[in-house]
């Protein structure tokens, strides 16, 4: 199941069933979970820990050191949780000392040919980043967020779970959950409508979102007002929960 022209480390830690091809090559301090396929010219760095069932296509660069010019070798970590798909020419930097010494990718998630994942970069699970799309150090991106191709976003930035970014975009602000929107600068169209039917959610879920997109942005109250309007709604309506939260964790403000 590995290719005798892989380069290994010793010290590695390679679960039964894994499959590396020929010219990849896993470092010291890499622990690769059971049924993961890492395919030809794939370099792995540690400390990184990746889980079951990924599959990684050539040319990806799995754990390297960041591009943070404060960076002096600490030991920080990657973590890559189960069922990813890293496509061709896809870069993840592991964290530093200035944040949690951690990126962590979660699971089922889809990074598309030659997306960027900075250091410190925090993703949820389902989550899609498409083709050459950056994701800049210390951003958030909440589960089954959808990033379009060629989508930049700007350091420390917050997205909510469930949003959607049109290719192209660049995101300088924090958006809200279940948003979706393109531009640059991103500016919010709309609630993720479409793509909340298909997850399930409920039209009762569906309509309480949309009156909280109407409140915080087509109202023209001031945020601090809308927000009082939603907190009732959120006692009542877990989904509303999750779009208020990650309104009131913004950091940088959220884009409107």
């Amino acid at each position: 199941m590995i290719d005798p022209r892989a380069i290994i480390d010793p010290s590695a830690n390679i679960a039964e069933g894994v499959e590396i091809g020929p010219w990849s090559i896993v470092g010291p301090d890499v622990t690769i979970g059971e049924g993961t396929v890492i395919g030809p010219h794939v370099i792995v760095k540690g400390p990184t820990e990746i889980g079951k069932n990924n599959r990684i296509f050539q040319f990806a660069s799995v754990g390297e050191d960041c591009q943070d010019k404060k960076y002096a070798g600490e030991p920080t970590r990657l973590k890559v949780g189960d069922n990813n798909v890293i496509r061709e020419g896809v870069t993840i930097h592991r964290g530093t000392i200035q944040d949690e010494s951690l990126t962590q990718i979660g699971s089922g998630n889809l990074l598309m040919c030659y997306a960027h994942i900075a250091h410190d970069v925090i993703l949820g699970d389902n989550c899609i980043v498409a083709n050459n799309a950056l994701v800049a150090g210390h951003v958030h991106i909440g589960d089954w967020a959808i990033l379009g191709g060629g989508t930049g976003v700007h350091q420390f930035s917050k997205i909510g779970a469930h949003a959607m970014i049109g290719g192209g975009s660049a995101v300088n602000q924090d958006v809200p959950a279940y948003v979706i929107g393109n531009g640059n600068p991103m500016k919010p169209a709309a609630i993720n409508i479409e793509g909340l039917k298909r997850r399930g959610f409920s039209k009762e879920d569906i309509r309480d979102l949309r009156n909280c997109y109407k409140l915080v942005y087509r109202q023209g109250l001031r945020l601090e007002e809308a927000l009082k309007e939603i907190e009732p709604m959120a006692a009542e309506s877990a989904a509303v929960k999750v779009f208020l939260d990650s309104v009131l964790a913004s950091t940088r403000g959220i884009a409107r």
